[in-house]
């Protein structure tokens, strides 16, 4: 396949499928692993920014300064959204259930339309806000499953994960003539040098000396890299469509793997919104 001779929507969707694709073992990575919340996140931090950070420095060898300092207030405000949205995932994962966190990131597409509605002027047409408005009901159902279980504080932060991950696209959407993956690199290095002050212990033991390296390279530095630069090509929205398969694949690799199930509203409540956006979405590319 020549990369080149695609079509904007076809590399956009290739690179946001990679992307995601590698993504969907991490949940379970993060609940094999033994280490720490803050150990965890100064590895999922420090890890991919020095492999990116090495991949960068031998694309724009030179030129790399140059390319830092070309991400502007859009990069900076990158960072900031990033570093969050790395935080509040993993408090997520560890605070409720895995299918619940990733069914809250599911929202990250209609959370991208009506942001970008607002600041980017693209603004949804009625599909678009009848799905926002059905799924935004989904989730209600989950929070109140989930309050009476005691898990709304990992659901709210799955919900800020979700807002993040909106923001962040919108912000590459904005800026697709410029590379903010540097700006992805530090913000990785922010992670890591915000949870080193709460670190317990940097060793790692028994199968966490596996676990986190292969986690922090295949479903975190390779991901967030193709994830990064897909908005140049495609909508923030239709990015964010790519996670649906996180949110449906995840849960599976946590089910066969450690037999944790999610409960029957979180079952309801995420097959409503995996549905409702996945008819969203072929009738955006049916034009209908």
């Amino acid at each position: 396949m020549n990369f080149s001779k695609l079509t904007n929507q076809q590399k956009g969707s290739l690179l946001a499928f990679i992307g995601v694709m590698f993504i969907t073992p991490d949940s379970l990575f993060i609940r094999m692993a033994n280490i720490e919340t803050w150990g965890m996140l100064f590895y999922r931090g420090a890890i991919p920014f020095i492999v990116v950070l090495f991949g960068l420095l031998l694309f724009y060898k030179n030129n790399f300064l140059k390319a830092l300092l070309r991400i502007g207030y859009p990069g900076i405000f990158y960072i900031i959204s990033f570093s969050i949205c790395n935080i509040t995932f993993i408090i997520s994962i560890q605070n409720t259930n895995v299918a619940n966190t990733l069914i809250m990131v599911a929202m990250a597409p209609m959370l991208s339309a009506v942001l970008g509605a607002i600041f980017l002027k693209e603004v949804p047409d009625k599909k678009t806000w009848l799905a926002i408005f059905i799924t935004f009901a989904a989730v209600t159902y989950i929070f109140y499953d989930s309050i009476e279980l005691g898990n709304i504080v990992g659901d709210i932060f799955g919900f800020i994960t979700a807002l993040g991950l909106a923001v962040n696209a919108n912000l590459a959407r904005y800026a697709k003539n410029v590379d903010l993956v540097p700006s992805a690199v530090i913000g990785k290095l922010c992670v890591a040098i915000f949870a080193f002050f709460f670190v317990e212990s940097f060793v790692l033991v028994k199968n966490d000396i596996l676990i986190i390296p292969l986690m922090c390279v295949m479903c975190v530095a390779i991901p967030f890299v193709l994830v990064t630069i897909a908005p140049r090509f495609i909508t923030a929205a239709e990015v964010n469509l790519f996670f649906l398969l996180e949110t449906i694949i995840g849960p599976i690799w946590v089910w066969l793997v450690i037999k944790e199930q999610p409960s029957l509203e979180t079952i309801v409540g995420g097959l409503v919104i995996i549905t409702t956006i996945a008819i969203h979405s072929f009738l955006k590319i049916k034009n209908l």
